[in-house]
């Protein structure tokens, strides 16, 4: 019987209550002789719905066993509503219960600091493993196997159905739509997120003329294709004819896919249909290089730019060579300008060209910003926003206007942008010339991308299933000002030395991965940068001595950890790899007498 730390479980508590379970309310004893695997996400969080798509195999192959509870545990404001949470389980396809924990009673019970993290509890109610951030489904389902037998054993394993109780389906021609283009012949092209598939509407946006994709998820090809929760479009510019008409950023399936209207036929452009990973090629042929959910596409340039959500990058994909490219961006998550190769974003989502083509605009979801890139040096700068834990609606003057995880950006007839501020459920108005925001329309809800028709704009109102045409206003709505912090506590931590430990160890039956080099990977900056008097960098060390300003009162250090670990069996020549890694944001606020360590679990118990 294998031997491990256990430590009981705190119970599941959330004002919120439950989902996903025909109405029962469900505590731990509900879930007493099954193996429950508890995600703490959010879903504004990319890295979240990537743990969702890992542990969708695992939910299948172990369901009399294993019961998989989402504790919701927000972000921003507007994840702590309620009937957005319920939106949010049913655009993502969540399978399981799902906990509505608003004021994060749960998360701070089990001692979490980053989304996403997954709890392991065994039949008996103890905590058995923590993993933090993604990759981890291959070591979970190890350790599955393992409980499965040791309480089998025991007599303490209850197979047999779980509490999940699938919800009712809701009717309609589009199912949380996500981004739209307008064709040449005036009907628009929409991605039908929730239904997988792309839908053609005729030129009042209501009549569906057809379906492209059967609705069923899937990385198919041809003239009957099939997509997996598509979201950005573009339409090939004149004078370019590389025998497909729009570029789709098929996101869940790490692909853009290219659509001749003639007949609807599909062909992938990019991408592998696998997940990007730390390590893996960032430039070559596009059908040979990995991405990671991209979000949005836009021609700038000379080439179609990628909003690459997964990985906090923008890319860019040659229609003519084939190639594709990482184009700015480190993988960091955070708000740094500069060059290219130097800046940082916050699972970038929406793109829109200037007229002049000298701008690509950006919706910076995560950092609720609005940023830009400019031709030729692709230098990146901010037009607002402020950082990963600033949001809210706040018009005036860019340096102190707040969005709150906008989604996609649109530009207007006279040079200005119309951000789809989504979480705000309003449509706002940055104006380059005077640096100024405001608000053109709110009591939109989830506004994730628009189009602008005859001095007219048209809204994808994604929560609302629908497209919505808006008469753009001569005057701004005055709204009032609120802004806003992460519910998520700081950490108080002294002044002076700190020792950061990330908390590794490798799966059973698997060791850390030292044939070509360190296998491990710590990544350490700060928000603001006099923050961290020492400490900055990069190492191999999954420890390392900080030093923090006594000048500095709080901020956010930003830590990115990796390790790679094999398959131990000497049998084996090429042994299977995994990759494990988690971006961290921690809060921290420096105060006498605060901790003098910072512990964060990748994986194992601290």
């Amino acid at each position: 019987m294998t031997s491990r730390a256990r430590v009981r479980a705190p119970e599941l508590v959330g004002k919120g209550g439950w989902l996903n379970t025909g109405g029962k309310d469900l505590s731990l004893a509900d879930f007493r002789g099954k193996i429950v695997i508890a995600d703490f996400w959010t879903f504004c969080c990319i890295n979240c719905l990537h743990v969702l798509d890992e542990l969708r195999e695992l939910e299948e192959r172990h369901r009399d066993t294993v019961v998989i509870v989402g504790v919701h545990s927000p972000k921003f404001v507007h994840e702590a509503d309620h009937r957005a949470v319920v939106d949010a389980v049913a655009r993502y396809e969540v399978h399981h219960p799902v906990l509505d924990d608003p004021e994060l009673v749960t998360w701070k019970q089990y001692a979490v600091r980053a989304w996403p993290t997954l709890v392991v509890i065994d039949p008996e109610g103890y905590v058995v493993a923590q993993h933090a951030g993604e990759g981890h489904a291959h070591a979970i389902a190890k350790l599955v196997e393992e409980l499965e037998a040791e309480h089998a054993a025991k007599g303490t394993l209850r197979r047999g159905d779980g509490p999940y109780v699938a919800p009712e389906p809701q009717a309609g021609d589009l199912r949380f739509p996500g981004k739209a283009v307008r064709l040449p012949d005036g009907h628009y092209l929409v991605a039908d997120s929730g239904h997988h598939s792309l839908v053609e509407l005729d030129a009042d946006g209501e009549r569906v003329l057809r379906r492209i994709g059967d609705g069923v998820r899937g990385l198919v090809d041809g003239a009957a294709p099939r997509f997996s929760e598509p979201q950005g479009l573009a339409l090939v510019p004149e004078g370019l004819d590389p025998g497909y008409d729009v570029v789709v950023a098929d996101t869940v399936n790490h692909a853009l896919r290219g659509v001749r209207l003639a007949d609807g036929s599909v062909t992938t452009l990019a991408g592998t249909g696998k997940q990007w990973w730390q390590g893996s090629p960032t430039a070559g042929p596009a059908r040979g290089v990995d991405l990671s959910s991209p979000w949005d596409v836009a021609f700038f340039d000379g080439e179609v730019w990628i909003a690459m959500a997964g990985v906090h990058q923008l890319w860019a994909f040659d229609p003519v060579a084939g190639t594709v490219r990482v184009a700015a961006g480190t993988t960091n998550e955070g708000l740094v300008d500069g060059p290219p190769d130097e800046a940082w974003f916050a699972q970038p989502s929406g793109l829109a060209v200037s007229a002049d083509g000298e701008r690509l605009w950006v919706a910076d979801a995560e950092t609720s910003a609005l940023r830009r890139v400019s031709r030729g040096t692709h230098e990146v700068r901010t037009a607002v926003g402020t950082g990963l834990f600033d949001f809210g609606h706040r018009d005036g003057a860019s340096g102190q206007a707040l969005l709150q995880h906008p989604l996609g950006v649109t530009v207007l007839p006279d040079g200005s942008v119309a951000v789809s501020d989504t979480y705000n459920h309003a449509l706002r108005r940055y104006d380059p010339a005077s640096d100024e925001v405001s608000t053109l329309a709110t009591d939109l809800r989830e506004p994730s991308g628009a189009v602008v028709v005859d001095g007219d704009i048209v809204v994808v109102e994604s929560a609302r299933h629908r497209l919505t045409r808006l008469r753009l206003p001569e005057e701004a709505v005055r709204v009032e000002a609120v802004a806003h912090r992460t519910q998520r506590a700081a950490t108080e931590v002294a002044p002076g030395a700190l020792r950061l430990d990330v908390v590794f160890s490798a799966p059973t039956g698997q060791k850390l991965d030292e044939r070509y080099g360190p296998s491990t990977r710590l990544l350490v900056s700060a928000t603001p940068p006099e923050l961290l008097v020492s400490g900055a960098g990069a190492d191999s060390a999954l420890s390392r001595e900080l030093v923090l300003s006594p000048e500095v009162a709080e901020g956010v250090l930003h830590v990115s950890a990796m390790a790679a670990s094999c398959d131990d069996d000497p049998a084996v020549e090429y042994p299977a790899c995994h990759v494990h890694q988690q971006d961290w944001g921690v809060p921290v606020k420096l105060v006498a007498g605060g901790a003098s360590r910072l512990p964060l679990v990748l994986a194992g118990m601290e």
